[in-house]
This record gives structure tokens, sequence and C-alpha cells, in this order.
């Protein structure tokens, strides 16, 4: 499992013209749920999501997740961060998971963010034409892949 973070000021997300989703100060975050990625996988990544610590503290160091700010989160299902550029220029996507079931686990690591203390969890809507805005604070933004804690 996959996920770009990003720390925002304000992220939305629209579809058809309609704003379906959005958060304030937290994170706006694009997950990509590959084949294999497991419930343990997700419940790991939203613990790691929730306490990472990218916010500053008063002393102006990077000391407080986004618990301790009482942030928001925008989770956008992303399955071209799967993407595999090895051979050619046109990406594979046949290492991102079957559909239902990366569904099955984005909205498992979204109720994680929640069950882990995250205020608020706002979320596109699954394998739409999404258009998604941002105002990126930092900026900051960090890539989390499951593969570093699984040895895939």
């Amino acid at each position: 499992m996959r996920a770009v973070i990003q720390r925002v000021s304000e992220s939305s997300v629209t579809v058809d013209g309609k704003v379906v989703g959005s958060s304030q100060k937290g994170y706006m975050i694009l997950l990509g749920v590959v084949r294999g990625d497991t419930d343990e996988n997700a419940q790991l990544l939203a613990r790691k999501t929730a306490a990472l610590r990218v916010f500053e503290d008063e002393n102006g160091k990077m000391n407080k997740s986004v618990i301790d700010i009482d942030g928001e989160i925008l989770a956008i299902s992303q399955f071209t961060l799967c993407a595999d550029c090895k051979k050619g220029n046109r990406p594979s996507f046949t290492d991102s998971e079957e559909p239902e079931n990366a569904k099955r686990l984005y909205e498992l690591y979204c109720e994680e963010l929640k069950k882990n203390g995250v205020r608020r969890v706002e979320k596109g809507i699954f394998a739409a034409d999404m258009k998604v805005s941002l105002v990126n604070d930092g900026p900051v933004t960090i890539c989390l892949d499951t593969d570093i804690w699984n040895n895939r």
C-alpha cells in the first residue's frame, strides 16, 4: 500500500463539478492499493499516517502529528501510484489491486485513521474522475509504502 501524504492548509476534491470532500489544515493523501495488500497493511499505514510528526511545534520543529494539531484529512484513492514504469514509456498497472478489494482496503484505511484519533476524514469517490485541489503547506510531502515494513 502506498501513500503520498501532503501537508496542506486546505484541499478539496470535485466530481462532476460538485465538491465531494474537503479538508482544512492537515493532510491530503493519495492512496494506492497494491496487489496482495492486506487489512494489516491498511491498519499499519493508518497508524503510521496518524502518528507522522510533520507539523511544527512552538520551537518551529516538525514534532507534532495531525492528531496533535486537531487536523483533518482528505484521502483520495489513486491506483496510478501502483504504476510499473520499468519497461518502455507506457506505465503498466498490473500491480494495482483488483477494484473490489482496493475499494475495501481504501475504506478500511480511512476508518482506521479515525480509530487512530483523526477527528475528520473526508474522501473522494472511488474510481471516479476527480479534480483535486490543494494548498501544500511548506511544501511538505512524504511517501510511505508498506513494503518497507513487509520486506516485499
